[in-house]
Formats: C-alpha cells, sequence, structure tokens
C-alpha cells in the first residue's frame, strides 16, 4: 500500500514542478518584452524628439552646419559609450568594411534628405511617411536576398504604399518636392538596413554607428562650405546639444530594445514614434494632420503591424502531423 500511493504523489509533484517552471519561464519572457516594447517606444521618443529640435532650428541656422555640429558632437558621445561599455573596435574584416562604407553611403544621403524635407514639411507627415521602412525593407529582402515573401505580405506592402500615396498625393497642391525628399529618405534607409543584415556578428553595433555618425557629419562639412556658418546662441547651442543626447540615447535604447525580449513582439513598438511625432508637431509648432495624412498613416501603421505579425507567424513551429 505505501509503495503504490507514493507513485501518484511523485507524479503529481513532477507535473506542479514542470507547470510551475512553464509559468516562471512565461512571465519571465513577457517581463523582457514589455521591457523591449518599454525601450523601443523609449528609443522612438529620443529619434522624433531629435527631429523636433532640429526643425526648431529653421530658419535660424544653416541646415548643413546644424547637421555637421550635431553630427560631431553624436559621434564624439557614441565614442565614448562605446569605449566605455568596451565596444569599440577596429578589427574589421575585410569584407564587412566595403558594408559599412555602403551603410555610411546610404545613412548620410537619408539623413541628408530627411533634414531637408523635415525643414519645410510637417514632422507627422514625415514621419508617417517614414512608417513605411519596414514595408520597403521586406520587399527588398525579397527581391535582392530571395527571401520568401506570400501573398498576404505582398498584399500589406501594397496597402502600405497606397497609404504613403495618400499621405505625399502626388499632383495635387499637398504635393512638394520634400515630400519626394521623404519618399527618398525611405529608399536610404531601407538600403542602410538591408546592409546591415549583411554584417558578421563580429563588428559591434555601436562601432558601426560610430562610423554612420561620423559619415553624416562629414556630409554637413564638405556640403556646408557653400553656407555662410554663423555663430550659435544660447538657445541655438541648446537645440543642438539636445539633439545629439537624444540621438546617442535614442541609439543606445534600440540596441538594448533588440536584444531584450522577442524582436517579433518589439518591433512593432516603433510606430509609437508617429504618435509622439503628431503631439509634438501639433504643441510646439502648431500643425495638425488633416484626415487623408490621417488615414494614409493609418493604412501604412496598420500594414507594418501586420507584416510584423505574419513574419512572427511564419518564423513559429508548425506542429507535426502524425502520418495516418
Amino acid at each position: 500500500m505505501h509503495s503504490g500511493s507514493t507513485r501518484p504523489t511523485t507524479t503529481g509533484s513532477t507535473v506542479l514542478a514542470a507547470v510551475r517552471g512553464a509559468c516562471y519561464r512565461h512571465r519571465m519572457a513577457m517581463s523582457d518584452n514589455l521591457k523591449g516594447a518599454g525601450l523601443m517606444m523609449t528609443a522612438m521618443a529620443g529619434f522624433t524628439l531629435n527631429d523636433v529640435c532640429i526643425k526648431a532650428l529653421a530658419g535660424d541656422l544653416p541646415l548643413m552646419q546644424v547637421i555637421f555640429l550635431r553630427g560631431v558632437l553624436t559621434s564624439s558621445l557614441i565614442a565614448i559609450a562605446a569605449w566605455w561599455m568596451g565596444a569599440l573596435s577596429f578589427a574589421i574584416p575585410p569584407a564587412d568594411r566595403r558594408l559599412i562604407a555602403i551603410r555610411c553611403v546610404a545613412e548620410a544621403a537619408a539623413a541628408w534628405f530627411f533634414l531637408t524635407a523635415l525643414y519645410h514639411m510637417p514632422i507627422a507627415n514625415l514621419t508617417a511617411i517614414l512608417q513605411a521602412l519596414p514595408l520597403v525593407v521586406t520587399l527588398g529582402a525579397a527581391l535582392v536576398f530571395g527571401e520568401q515573401v506570400g501573398w498576404r505580405r505582398m498584399t500589406a506592402i501594397l496597402a502600405g504604399f497606397t497609404g504613403v500615396l495618400l499621405i505625399v498625393r502626388p499632383g495635387t497642391e499637398v504635393f512638394s518636392i520634400y515630400s519626394v525628399l521623404g519618399v527618398l529618405t525611405v529608399l536610404c534607409a531601407a538600403v542602410r538596413d538591408l546592409v546591415t543584415r549583411r554584417l558578421s556578428r563580429d563588428v559591434p553595433s555601436l562601432t558601426v554607428t560610430l562610423f554612420t555618425a561620423i559619415a553624416v557629419a562629414m556630409l554637413g562639412l564638405v556640403l556646408g562650405l557653400r553656407e555662410d556658418w554663423q555663430m550659435p546662441n544660447a538657445r541655438e547651442a541648446s537645440l543642438i546639444g539636445g539633439a545629439a543626447l537624444l540621438v546617442l540615447g535614442a541609439y543606445l535604447t534600440i540596441i538594448m530594445a533588440m536584444r531584450v525580449g522577442e524582436i517579433s513582439f518589439v518591433a512593432p513598438f516603433r510606430y509609437t514614434g508617429l504618435l509622439v511625432a503628431i503631439v509634438a508637431g501639433l504643441i510646439v509648432f502648431g500643425e495638425f494632420p488633416d484626415l487623408l495624412t490621417w488615414v494614409g498613416s493609418g493604412i501604412v501603421v496598420a500594414s507594418g503591424l501586420f507584416a510584423f505579425w505574419r513574419e512572427r507567424r511564419l518564423s513559429l513551429p508548425r506542429p507535426r502531423v502524425p502520418p495516418r
């Protein structure tokens, strides 16, 4: 009797321990996902508020001077942070050097297009156009790397492009060359992200970020030779310094966000940057999107979220069907 009664107890204890372990792992996974989501939202807010600082300088300082000064400060801060974290390494494999060079050129071009557009168009409209970036990267991965993209995600991509057209509205009085620059920003940023996928894991993220920041600063210096630079006053210097700090914080938090939790859970929270842009545009610049911009933005965000969801679902292991 005694030996027969211990087996169910032992089995029950084992099952209970397994359930507790599964619950603990689930709680830890959710905790990491929530941390990653918070970090992603913080990063997007940092990037967007940096844009607010730059846009606030429009009409006060030449654009290339702002790009150069912010680039110098950002590069210095990133170099210090990378050195302090032990993530600064110049021992880069030869194959990665060419990729980093291409990435730097793409990032510098994207910065030029974006900041030029930012000086002349509502921040919410421009930010809404940028939300199409994940869709363009997905399409680029299919065209360049041969990654499989099913009809559902392709439909989402086409819907996202339709949303961008509603924001840009070519052929109407709302359309301008600066809207085209916003689209060119997305294309250049997509090249940057696609190249980043090909970098080896041996190259620290902050080292790549440092090279990119230096490239953007050099762009401002070279193109700024045609402009009449002036000494920034206290307000202008504060905005440039604040922008550099926000960029640094955004870079660090987005790196941490992608290392905490599941990428498929964390990545969609990048769209919170659009909400920050809408609120900041209204409070700081008195800008408020019109109805078509709202509709286009909603389509772009919904398309991106669906693409993220579909990619996550396809990445999950499928249950094995027993043979009949």
